[in-house]
């Protein structure tokens, strides 16, 4: 995140805290930040107005802030320092559960983007955090996990950032499709998507997410399958748009 070093916590904060309350785009109300933030709605208008000048969110009276796509990027990397370092804090460190969070809010901010990447290898690249809420993908370019790690030793700088925010499969609505850009996990997890047809490049589209946790129903290659959902999230693609991939 260098690009982004001379942002402020608290703006960061703003943003991060768009992301969670509106994670699919949802645009998010004045009173619910202030709410969340336990200040005055005034002090919340005042910030994104101010987030707005700066092109990070569309605001608007009365409707809300949604997240711009250079917005998104920030959002989602404050997210996920937050809950590689929850999942540190965790199972490394042993912190008890009541002072997790707090810790991670102080931590984040300052955590550097190849540090960040140190700590998803040395978490084995995890996918939620001890809270169950899924850890954003890595914004580095590389097409796999496996990929970062047999290039541990090129610096984040020299591997560059991609351009595009990427979504899992399970956050692509029904009968919408994208291409394959990234793959989360081991070489384990890889070789059962590559057994599937479920490879970088590929165009996928989603058929059916069933309800209560069911499986997502894709069709990849001219052939339908059912992916679990620890798959599905596992699997981030870039959305085609309306002239397609």
């Amino acid at each position: 995140m260098s690009k982004n070093t001379t942002l402020s916590g608290n703006v960061e904060e703003y943003l991060e805290l768009l992301y969670k309350l509106g994670p699919n785009g949802e645009r998010v109300s004045t009173s619910m930040i202030s709410e969340n933030l336990k200040i005055a709605p005034a002090s919340a208008t005042q910030m994104l107005k101010k987030l707005a000048d700066k092109g990070y969110v569309e605001y608007s009276p009365y409707k809300g802030a949604v997240l711009t796509v250079e917005g998104l990027k920030i959002a989602k990397k404050v997210t996920r320092k937050h809950r590689l370092l929850e999942r540190f804090l965790c199972d490394i460190l042993k912190i008890k559960s009541d002072k997790i969070h707090d810790q991670a809010c102080e931590m984040e901010h300052v955590l550097s983007d190849d540090a960040e990447r140190a700590l998803c290898h040395l978490l084995e690249h995890p996918n939620k955090c001890p809270g169950d809420s899924v850890i954003p993908e890595c914004d580095l370019k590389f097409t796999t996990c496996e990929e970062c790690k047999e290039r541990k030793e090129v610096d984040v700088e020299e591997v560059g950032k991609r351009n595009e925010n990427l979504i899992s499969i399970l956050d692509l609505k029904e009968y919408k499709k994208g291409r394959v850009s990234f793959i989360r996990g081991d070489h384990k997890v890889i070789r059962r998507l590559l057994d599937m047809g479920i490879t970088i490049g590929a165009i996928i589209s989603v058929i059916k997410v069933a309800p209560l946790g069911g499986p997502v129903e894709v069709a990849v290659r001219g052939s339908k399958l059912a992916l679990g959902r620890d798959i599905a999230s596992n699997v981030f693609i870039e959305a085609c748009d309306e002239m397609g991939c």
